[in-house]
C-alpha cells in the first residue's frame, strides 16, 4: 500500500510539472520579449503594438521590454542560449556574426489578411545589408532594416570652421588639443584613423574606403594604433553617449558621432543659442546600419514577426525618427513627402534612397545624405578572427589615455611614498640599535 502511495505521490507530481510547462508555453505565447538599444524606439509605437496585432490576428500579445548599450553583451546572451528574446536589433557586423554562426531563424513573412510592409525598406538598404549573406543565408530572409546613418563630426561653429571638418585633419590639429571628443567605439575609431593615413591613395583613386576599413592585416592594426595614439593629446574624453550633451553646453568644440546624435544634440543647442553643425569629411567615412532580427532561441515567432511588419508601416516610421533623431530604412512617397522642408535652401540628392524623382529633395542633409556624401562612406564588415587583435590594439591606445603630467604625478606620488617607506624602515631600526644599547648598559650595571 506504501509503495502504492509512493507511486501515486510520483505520478502526481509530474502530472503537475507537465500541466505547470503546459500553462508557461501557453502564458509565454501571449508575451512578445524585445531587447533593444535604449531611446531607440516610440513608447507609443510599443504600447500600440498588442492591439493592432490583436486587430490582425485575434490572440492577445503583451511586451515585455529590456534594453542593452553594447552589441557584444546582447550576442553574449543570445549566444549562450540563457535569454529567450523574440527580437533584438544588432548591428550590421553583428547580424553579419549571427548569420554565419546561425544563431537567427529566417521571417515569417506569411501574414494572412494582413499587408506585407516590409518591402517599404529601401532597395539601397537591402542591397547594403546582403553584402553579409553568407552561405545559403540571404541577410534581408533574417533581418529587417531598421534605422542607418553616417559617422562624423559634430562641430561647434563659434570655434571651428566648416572647411577645417571636410577632412579628418582637425583630430590631428594640435589647435584642437583637448577640445575633442571621440566615440567609445573601436571599430569607428580603426576606420577614421586608416582612412586619414591614407587620404593621399584615397585621393588618387589607388584605394577605395571600403578596401581600407575593411583591412585588418597586421600593418594596418599596426598603422590605426600609430595614429590614434599620435590623435591622443586632443582627446577630451572616449564617449557612448555624453557628447552630445557636451556638444551641446559648448564644453567641447569637435564630436566624433554618428548622425543621429548630431540631429538631437544640433536641436537641443539651437534652443540655448548654440550653433552646431555636422559634415562627413572628404575622404569618406563609414555609413552603418542597425536591423530586427529573431534569435534562434525566440519562443513567440508569429508576434515577433508581425511586429516587424508593424515597424514597418510608413506612420510608425516616422515615429520612430521623431523620437530617435535617427533615420528609418523604410522609403515610401509618404516619408519623402513628410521630411521635405520648404525653408531649406539647398537641396539634396536622394534618389539612391528613395527612388526617381527624389534627385532634388529638400531634407535633412545630416539624416538624408546628398548622393555623393553616401559615395564616399562604406560598411565595416566584421572583424572576424582578428576581432580581438583589434581589441587588443584598442586596449593599448585607450589604456596609456593619461597626460604627461598626470604620469609626473604618479610617479611623484610614488617617489615620495618609497621615501617614507625608507625613512620609517631606518627609523625603526635606529630605535631598535638605541633600544638594544640601552638593555645592554643597565645589564652591566
Amino acid at each position: 500500500m506504501k509503495k502504492f502511495i509512493s507511486i501515486l505521490s510520483v505520478w502526481a507530481l509530474l502530472m503537475g510539472l507537465f500541466t505547470s510547462c503546459g500553462r508557461s508555453d501557453e502564458e509565454r505565447s501571449k508575451i512578445l520579449k524585445i531587447y533593444n538599444w535604449a531611446d531607440y524606439i516610440d513608447e507609443e509605437v510599443l504600447t500600440d503594438f498588442p492591439k493592432w496585432y490583436k486587430e490582425q490576428t485575434g490572440e492577445e500579445v503583451r511586451i515585455i521590454y529590456q534594453v542593452f548599450d553594447i552589441n557584444e553583451i546582447m550576442l553574449t546572451k543570445i549566444e549562450r542560449g540563457h535569454e529567450d528574446f523574440d527580437l533584438i536589433c544588432p548591428s550590421e557586423y553583428i547580424i553579419e556574426r549571427m548569420l554565419r554562426k546561425n544563431l537567427l531563424l529566417p521571417i515569417d513573412r506569411n501574414f494572412g489578411k494582413t499587408p506585407d510592409y516590409i518591402d517599404n525598406v529601401s532597395p539601397y538598404i537591402q542591397a547594403e545589408l546582403n553584402k553579409l549573406s553568407q552561405p545559403g543565408r540571404k541577410t534581408t530572409d533574417y533581418v529587417v532594416p531598421y534605422m542607418w546613418g553616417t559617422a562624423g563630426l559634430l562641430y561647434n561653429k563659434a570655434d571651428v570652421s566648416r572647411d577645417e571638418v571636410m577632412s579628418w585633419k582637425c583630430l590631428w590639429d594640435p589647435r584642437f588639443r583637448n577640445k575633442i571628443l571621440m566615440k567609445d567605439s573601436y571599430r569607428d575609431a580603426y576606420g577614421t584613423a586608416i582612412i586619414y593615413a591614407h587620404a593621399r591613395e584615397l585621393a588618387n583613386g589607388t584605394i577605395t574606403v571600403e578596401q581600407l576599413m575593411n583591412d585588418s592585416s597586421p600593418e594596418m592594426i599596426a598603422i590605426a594604433e600609430e595614429y590614434l595614439k599620435k590623435m591622443k593629446p586632443n582627446i577630451a574624453g572616449w564617449e557612448a553617449d555624453f557628447g552630445k550633451e557636451m556638444m551641446t553646453k559648448g564644453k567641447a568644440w569637435l564630436n566624433f558621432t554618428w548622425s543621429g546624435d548630431a540631429v538631437w544634440a544640433m536641436e537641443e543647442a539651437s534652443a540655448v543659442g548654440v550653433d552646431l553643425g555636422y559634415e562627413v569629411p572628404l575622404e569618406g567615412s563609414n555609413i552603418w546600419y542597425d536591423g530586427w532580427a529573431i534569435p534562434k532561441y525566440a519562443r513567440n515567432v508569429k508576434a515577433a514577426s508581425y511586429f516587424l511588419d508593424y515597424i514597418c508601416r510608413p506612420e510608425n516610421a516616422i515615429r520612430n525618427m521623431d523620437m530617435t533623431g535617427y533615420v528609418s530604412a523604410i522609403a515610401t512617397p509618404e516619408i519623402l513627402e513628410e521630411r521635405m522642408d520648404t525653408t531649406l535652401t539647398e537641396s539634396v540628392d536622394v534618389s539612391y534612397f528613395f527612388g526617381p524623382g527624389a534627385e532634388h529633395a529638400r531634407v535633412d542633409p545630416v539624416q538624408y545624405p546628398d548622393r555623393k556624401v553616401v559615395e564616399r562612406c562604406a560598411m565595416i564588415r566584421d572583424f572576424g578572427n582578428k576581432t580581438e587583435v583589434v581589441l587588443e590594439m584598442w586596449s593599448r591606445v585607450k589604456g596609456d589615455n593619461l597626460n604627461s603630467w598626470i604620469v609626473i604625478l604618479i610617479f611623484a606620488v610614488f617617489g615620495l611614498l618609497f621615501v617614507w617607506v625608507v625613512y620609517k624602515r631606518i627609523n625603526r631600526y635606529q630605535q631598535k640599535r638605541r633600544h638594544r644599547r640601552r638593555r645592554s648598559w643597565y645589564k652591566k650595571k
